[in-house]
């Protein structure tokens, strides 16, 4: 057994995984699993930099896991930063931040690797299932990129293409400094048409209609599950592994697409951050599943996070 901790800093929230990994069992064993929603990518799509608010957030939530780390004596960290430090002009700021605090530098992933983390994060615990076929098409759906990976045992073809819920929100949901409660027919065919812009661009590299089993990652996806399963309060567990179909998928879009801030906030399942991007990234899933033909997606709680750490447990 490693005891490794693997941090995942996206365009929404920062998770951290500290566990025990054991190669020859390929068996991941929790020790702390914990996310914060930090919007470090606030206003990126629109400034191009990483605002100081949302660096702040962000480095308190490092402070916090420094702690978590130091404590459960972690023998190796890792450190993944994806679309919104990617995207920004003074990620140095940020990469100074992380390392005064951790002691480890962020590592700024291309698109690609961060699709291969995704795909080894959630299918190890699938290649052994009888019950689904194969390819896999993993998607990752963040709050700036959605990330396509297609393979069986590996990797085969994967893009990651600039939409996600947070960029689709501040895009076209927001108008003179508040989101649209709710958005109008205009904003919501914008996004689809954004959407399924993406989704030319990833099908030049991955052959989207290949799939046979659908693989969703990611708070949408595990928000819209946890939805669909009528959950009163969230549970991991539960959705790890559920399957939903394109039908209540296509169900809950049209109701957070058609609901107040206020409703959606009520919704039990509903996490504070998620609240004003939900429909955005609901809407992203819908339009994936539409143009695959998937007829139920696979929701998976293991994600780029235990890629990460599956890759320092070699």
């Amino acid at each position: 057994m490693k005891r490794v901790a693997a941090i995942d800093c996206g365009t929404n929230s920062i998770r951290l995984l500290v566990a025990d990994a054991d190669p020859a069992t390929g068996e991941l064993k929790d020790l702390d699993r914990r996310m914060q929603i930090v919007r470090l990518g606030q206003g990126v799509d629109r400034t191009g930099r990483l605002a100081p608010e949302a660096l702040e957030r962000t480095f308190a939530a490092c402070r916090e896991y420094a702690a978590v780390i130091k404590g459960l004596g972690a023998e190796q960290v890792r450190f993944v930063a994806t679309s919104a430090s990617r995207d920004a002009e003074n990620r140095d700021d940020f990469v100074r931040g992380v390392v005064d605090i951790l002691g480890v530098e962020p590592e700024v992933i291309t698109g690609d690797q961060e699709a291969e983390f995704s795909f080894n994060g959630a299918t190890k615990e699938l290649t052994a299932r009888a019950d689904l076929d194969r390819p896999f098409l993993v998607v990752d759906i963040g709050g700036g990129s959605t990330e396509f990976v297609l393979g069986s045992e590996s990797v085969r073809a994967a893009r990651s293409v600039d939409v996600g819920c947070v960029r689709m929100t501040e895009r076209h949901l927001v108008h003179g400094g508040d989101i649209s409660d709710p958005p109008a027919p205009g904003q919501i065919a914008a996004i689809k048409a954004d959407v399924a812009a993406a989704l030319d661009r990833a099908e030049e590299t991955v052959p989207l209609g290949e799939a046979a089993t659908l693989v969703g990652l990611a708070g949408s996806v595990t928000t819209v599950a946890a939805i669909a399963l009528g959950l009163g309060q969230y549970d991991s567990e539960a959705i790890h592994h559920s399957r939903i179909s394109l039908a209540k998928v296509r169900e809950i879009t049209g109701m957070l697409l058609s609901s107040t801030h206020a409703e959606r906030a009520a919704i039990p399942v509903m996490h504070p951050g998620r609240v004003d991007v939900i429909a955005a990234g609901a809407l992203v899933l819908l339009s994936i599943m539409e143009r695959t033909g998937a007829g139920e997606v696979v929701v998976s709680e293991h994600d780029i996070l235990d890629g990460i750490a599956w890759s320092l447990a070699g």
